[in-house]
């Protein structure tokens, strides 16, 4: 049985949000924008295109004020869990990243780059099929998980 005190000791993975925006000229602007006037900053941003509608992945530095702006106004998102690896050495720490995930038989279906770091290192957020899993292999091999905790510090 899992007491309140183990839960709130868990580790958690960092969040994303995913948001539908019209793919028309500063659809994005106002999403930004909106988040700015709350202090709410972009640290982590993946945009899909297509002809008329685009998918902005996000992480920011406060996923519940910008849970409840979303909720406020109205904007339909998703959110997600990713497994976000800190990059000591970038090319040798990515490719023992890929190798461990393959090896593990761990499904990647997409990877984005931070726009900040930690501890002076560049950071490779991964949305996989399964994170407890992902991050054990990941932390077994020698790699850095960085936890939500740790990344908005």
């Amino acid at each position: 049985m899992t007491t309140n005190e183990e839960v709130s000791k868990r580790r958690h993975f960092v969040r994303q949000f995913s948001v539908m925006l019209p793919n028309r000229v500063g659809a994005f602007s106002s999403l930004s924008n909106l988040l700015s006037r709350r202090e709410i900053e972009v640290i982590g941003l993946s945009v899909q295109d297509s002809s008329d509608a685009t998918v902005a992945r996000l992480i920011v530095n406060d996923p519940d004020g910008a849970t409840e702006l979303f909720m406020e106004q109205g904007i339909a998102y998703t959110m997600s869990e990713l497994v976000v690896v800190k990059m000591i050495e970038s090319g040798a720490d990515l490719k023992k990243c890929l190798t461990v995930l393959y090896e593990a038989e761990t499904n990647l279906d997409y990877a984005f780059s931070l726009m900040v770091q930690h501890q002076g290192h560049s950071l490779l957020a991964m949305f996989l099929e399964d994170c407890e899993f992902a991050a054990s292999v990941l932390n077994q091999a020698g790699l850095s998980v960085v936890y939500e905790d740790e990344l908005l510090r």
